[in-house]
């Protein structure tokens, strides 16, 4: 389980609190939910999609979630004329370090290729406070929040907002016509169920190991089913249990890229570091063309060249794996801020 700082609640513990309050804590929110998908992405483009097809599906499962929790928090975040931080230098994060707005001490979050270590980083990411079935241990560290209190304290403080500081016009929204499970967000209830959906999506509820809506596990149980080797099933008796098909690591299917890549720098004016600049220059210009959808140019021509860019990604970070150019060479991606082509 993460722990983070209390201080980012501290504006919203006010009998009243602002509305610049309530934008702090969600641009915080935004960049919290954006902090992991680097970190899965690394491990996912790391497997043979053929050696660990299971594997893959959920970490790309839970990616596309994670987008989806980015664009809940920044619709939330857009309904309250708050600027999106999406594409701030500072936005992007440091690896290996904290999540955002962590405990430095509890997790240091490194992109890692797929294996059980960075599975049970994964693990410590998504679990909930209370996880059904696994006994918990909490952490005794002062002046902590889970990520559901935080959430929770997000969602009261908009409880307090007069109805004037939210945009009832849903024209900086990116709704379901253009994204599955978007919320437009208009007023307080549409809000909180907005941020509602990030909590169950990673968490699962306080009763089941699923979503809400029960379509699929929560973040959490799905990555467990990997370290229990069995999906987890409805059972007889009524309950749930890790007994349905294999799920089966299998380490040869694992790119042997670095850990935490770039740390120390490629080589200057080598392939590997070209290629890097290149996957940077790519990433940070897909913040961009984010934070232009999040900030008002919510159109499908937008969202197409996100997905664009997206994709070149993945194709990109899929060569340096496999060893393009240099098959000597296994490099992987450092997502790092880059406004720049590289030269």
């Amino acid at each position: 389980m993460i722990h983070l700082k209390s201080s980012l609640i501290a504006g919203l513990q006010a009998k009243t609190p602002s509305a610049d309050a309530v934008i702090a804590a969600l641009r915080q929110a935004v960049k919290l939910e954006h902090a992991t998908i680097p970190v899965y992405l690394y491990a996912l483009y790391s497997l043979d999609e053929q050696k660990n097809a299971a594997i893959a599906a959920i970490l790309q499962s839970v990616v596309v979630e994670e987008m989806l929790h980015m664009t809940l928090a920044s619709n939330v975040l857009a309904a309250l004329d708050g600027p999106s931080p999406v594409g701030d230098p500072a936005f992007v994060p440091t690896y290996p370090g904290p999540l955002p707005g962590g405990v430095e001490a509890q997790l240091t979050v490194s992109l890692a290729p797929c294996s059980p270590a960075q599975l049970a980083a994964f693990l410590i990411i998504e679990q909930p406070e209370d996880p059904l079935h696994f006994k918990s241990v909490p952490l005794t560290e002062p002046d902590t929040i889970t990520i559901g209190e935080f959430y929770a304290a997000i969602s009261r403080a908009l409880g307090e907002l007069p109805a004037s500081a939210f945009d009832p016009s849903g024209k900086r929204q990116v709704g379901p016509d253009l994204m599955d499970g978007a919320v437009v967000v208009t007023d307080c209830a549409s809000a909180q169920a907005a941020l509602q959906i990030i909590v169950e999506q990673g968490e699962g509820t306080a009763t089941s190991p699923e979503e809400v809506d029960g379509t699929r596990l929560a973040h959490y149980y799905r990555f467990l089913q990997i370290q229990k080797g069995r999906a987890l099933v409805p059972d007889a008796a009524g309950g749930w249990a890790y007994a349905g098909p294999p799920i089966v690591f299998d380490p040869t299917g694992v790119a042997g890229v670095p850990r935490d890549p770039d740390q120390p720098p490629y080589p200057p004016g080598s392939a590997e570091a070209f290629a890097n600049d290149t996957f940077n220059y790519t990433y940070t210009s897909l913040l961009f063309a984010l934070r232009d959808l999040f900030s008002g140019q919510n159109t499908s021509a937008q969202l197409n060249r996100s997905i664009g860019l997206m994709m070149s990604l993945k194709g990109q970070a899929k060569a340096m794996m496999a060893g393009i150019p240099n098959p000597a060479v296994l490099t992987g991606p450092s997502f790092e801020y880059r406004p720049t082509p590289a030269a």
